[in-house]
């Protein structure tokens, strides 16, 4: 991409990340732009959200093209919102009653993209999952640091390490990436974990869920306890060495095996 190009696409992130500020989910639609749906539309929507955050649809590809108005309303309303805040109501319930032994081995997992950092202004300008991913300018999106928190994500991470928990983050993003990775995540108000891993190349080519696994048997093997595990995807929950409590994060744009 040349530098004339690299500067518009940059300035549009840019633009498009402020005007969702450091909150996303108070996002009110612009019911002005947007288009109806029918009665049928939305019922076919809520169910195919439901068959992919629950996971019996399986492996999927991209929104269908009758829900990418759908996925962009939930996603910019009160139901995302609700939804997250409803998971992290639920892990924290969970995370209360661990007796936290003190030796510093008690751990809590998060993913990091949609799980604790939101990508919705990159996604905003790219379908809201209906495009075909594209490495190139996602990248360049992380690139940035500029992806805001899931605020009750946010709510969640902060409570848990005050319980005790010491908290690892596991993340499908490249260990070339780790500087604006951190930077992202403090840039949004995250700090103090414990460890955070990225993909080296060994890890190339693996699934996320064989990739997470391997890290969280990394941890085991290192004497900690993992007793909760936060994450938008499935693969970043099941698989082996699992923790104790998995809580799945709402998010119908993508799917990663």
């Amino acid at each position: 991409m040349d530098s004339g190009r690299l500067l518009l696409f940059s300035l549009s992130l840019a633009l498009i990340s402020r005007a969702f500020s450091d909150s996303l989910i108070r996002i009110t639609p612009d019911r002005r732009s947007s288009t109806k749906l029918s009665r049928d539309d939305v019922l076919f929507c809520d169910s195919w959200r439901f068959t992919v955050e629950t996971n019996d649809a399986g492996v999927w590809v991209s929104v269908p093209d009758r829900c990418v108005q759908w996925v962009k309303d939930y996603m910019t309303g009160d139901r995302y919102r609700s939804d997250s805040e409803f998971a992290a109501d639920d892990s924290l319930s969970f995370a209360k009653t661990v007796q936290i032994a003190g030796d510093g081995k008690d751990v809590w997992v998060f993913d990091i993209d949609e799980t604790l950092l939101s990508n919705l202004p990159y996604y905003a300008a790219h379908g809201f999952g209906s495009e075909a991913f594209d490495e190139t300018t996602f990248d360049e999106w992380v690139n940035l640091a500029e992806a805001p928190a899931l605020q009750a994500s946010l709510r969640l991470y902060r409570e848990v390490e005050q319980l005790g928990f010491k908290i690892v983050l596991i993340t499908g993003r490249i260990e070339p990436q780790r500087n604006v990775t951190e930077k992202n995540l403090v840039y949004a108000g995250y700090s103090n974990w414990e460890r955070l891993f990225l993909r080296g190349r060994a890890d190339s080519g693996k699934t996320a869920l064989v990739y997470k696994s391997e890290k969280r048997r990394e941890l085991e093997d290192e004497g900690y306890r993992i007793h909760g595990s936060s994450g938008d995807q499935w693969s970043d929950l099941l698989g082996f060495a699992i923790a104790r409590r998995s809580f799945k994060l709402p998010n119908p744009m993508y799917y990663i095996p």
